[in-house]
């Protein structure tokens, strides 16, 4: 009996060690105010076209403000100063703004950037997805059927954010895979910051 037990009180010791990927997100939330990290990012697309990458660097000052800079293969950066995401493409300097608002509420970015688990759990049903490749993984399905996501991955190391998959509604696959993580680095405010280039078109509110 007594291998047994110790047999049965070692899974349980092994199971309360690991800690659920939910509280894997709070913790992440509640000491992490600023983030900044490169990604490398593929997009499988459903009709089985060729798989498209882009890599370059993210930035976070929760809540609420992010930055978003694709640097290859096209240039491209998303703003969110806490009113109005803006979308600039430099190729064709063109602007696209659009207000902040609700609009980011069921959105992955919310995930990263949002105010915290309470919040969020207002806009996605939160569930632990499990060890795989080493990581912790939370399930986030957004609530809102019109937020343009089906579901939303995101991988821990303990609170360390690793990766991020996504399935839009269309059924494509985004995976985000996160180096040189830095939490509460010194960011300048002029990070969350946008003003359109001289001569752009600015499209949108």
């Amino acid at each position: 009996m007594r291998p047994l037990i110790l047999g049965i009180l070692l899974v349980l010791s092994a199971t309360a060690a690991r800690a659920d990927a939910v509280d894997r997100l709070r913790q992440f939330l509640e000491s992490t105010k600023l983030l900044r990290a490169d990604f490398t990012q593929t997009v499988l697309p459903k009709n089985g076209r060729k798989p498209q990458f882009s890599s370059g660097t993210m930035a976070i000052a929760r809540p609420h403000k992010f930055r978003w800079q694709i640097e290859k293969p096209y240039p491209q950066l998303i703003v969110g100063d806490g009113e109005r995401v803006w979308l600039h493409d430099p190729e064709l300097n063109q602007v696209t703004v659009k207000k902040q608002g609700a609009a980011l509420a069921g959105s992955p970015a919310a995930l990263l950037a949002g105010e915290g688990i309470a919040v969020l759990e207002k806009s996605f049903v939160l569930k632990d997805a499990g060890v795989r490749d080493g990581l912790e993984w939370l399930d986030a399905t957004p609530k809102n059927t019109d937020s343009g996501f089906e579901k939303v991955r995101i991988g821990f190391a303990g609170i360390e954010l690793r990766a991020m998959e996504l399935t839009d509604s269309f059924g494509q696959q985004t995976s985000l895979l996160f180096s040189k993580v830095e939490r509460n680095p010194a960011l300048a405010a002029a990070t969350f910051r946008f003003v359109p280039p001289k001569g752009a078109d600015v499209l949108g509110d």
